[in-house]
């Protein structure tokens, strides 16, 4: 069970939320359920939100029995009509933990992973209707370009994209390592060296377009206004640019939110060698200076 995912940042960002018991804080992005735990133990009641239906189980038998904890299945941009649902308007803290959990990278199955041999799934919600399988194989060669350039930011996105093509009318592609040997076989052929796999980038950008992620984050961020009370602190841990980038925004051109990090915080060495996942993390908080209306 605790191998589930392992939080990130999680003593940094519990310290920024301030967690007083009895008040109300949303998790709106659950997980493995690490943020939600450590709020409930300092006696917060927490709503924790996933999109994800295996976490959600998961959480269920986690904390069964647990008093002060509402678990829903859900997506997070949604985020104002959930907590509306379930009381908890006027919170003091939110937290986002984003990207993908230890648990959907590790299992096969779910195709997130270039170093396992699984479906071309990618879906962190299983009720969606497209995956990565549908557009890797169904995309034109323009389209797919512009998805490893712009979710990405992939330097051999056109020649990634025409060997996908290329490849795929010999056959469809199907699995996670065929994906992953034919973007190891462009960087092979252009003699490209790099620390990170080479299919890194383009299972970033297909996850993030399958998962609707960028769009998502930025429909919900202005839901967190009038859901924050009065000094109710909002934390965002992101993993690539372009989350921090929409997040660094959002704080820098709302009135109401008073910045607490300059710089976004990131991980110890400590944890970096503990969990390598966690290299990539960028943590930023804000606090709400005044209720809008």
């Amino acid at each position: 069970m605790s191998q589930y995912h392992t939080s990130v940042l999680l003593n940094e960002s519990i310290e920024y939320l301030r967690a007083i018991p009895g008040q109300k804080y949303i998790d709106a992005t659950a997980g493995g359920g690490g943020h939600t735990q450590e709020l409930l133990k300092r006696g917060a009641q927490v709503l924790a939100i996933d999109r994800d239906s295996q976490s959600i189980e998961y959480l269920k038998e986690k904390f069964k029995g647990k008093k002060n904890l509402i678990l829903v299945q859900g997506n997070f941009s949604n985020l104002a009509k959930i907590a509306h649902e379930n009381n908890f308007c006027q919170v003091s803290g939110i937290i986002f933990d984003l990207g993908v959990s230890g648990k959907q990278l590790d299992d096969p199955k779910r195709g997130f992973s270039f170093n396992k041999e699984g479906d071309l799934d990618m879906r962190m919600d299983d009720s969606l209707s497209i995956s990565a399988f549908d557009l890797v194989n169904n995309f034109d060669k323009r389209r797919l370009n512009e998805i490893f350039q712009s979710f990405g930011q992939e330097k051999f996105c056109l020649a990634i994209a025409d060997a996908i093509c290329g490849a795929r009318q010999i056959k469809p592609i199907k699995t996670t390592l065929d994906l992953a040997q034919i973007v190891e076989e462009v960087y092979r052929r252009k003699k490209e060296r790099t620390k990170l796999h080479p299919a890194t980038k383009v299972f970033q950008a297909l996850r993030i377009v399958v998962n609707s992620e960028l769009l998502n984050l930025e429909e919900v961020l202005p839901q967190t206004l009038p859901l924050l009370a009065k000094n109710g602190r909002l934390v965002i841990i992101s993993f690539h640019s372009l989350e921090d980038g929409i997040v660094k925004r959002f704080f820098k051109q709302t009135r109401e939110l008073k910045i607490l990090t300059k710089l976004p915080v990131g991980p110890s060495e400590e944890e970096r060698m503990a969990n390598p996942r966690a290299r990539s993390a960028k943590m930023r908080v804000a606090e709400k200076l005044a209720i809008t209306t």
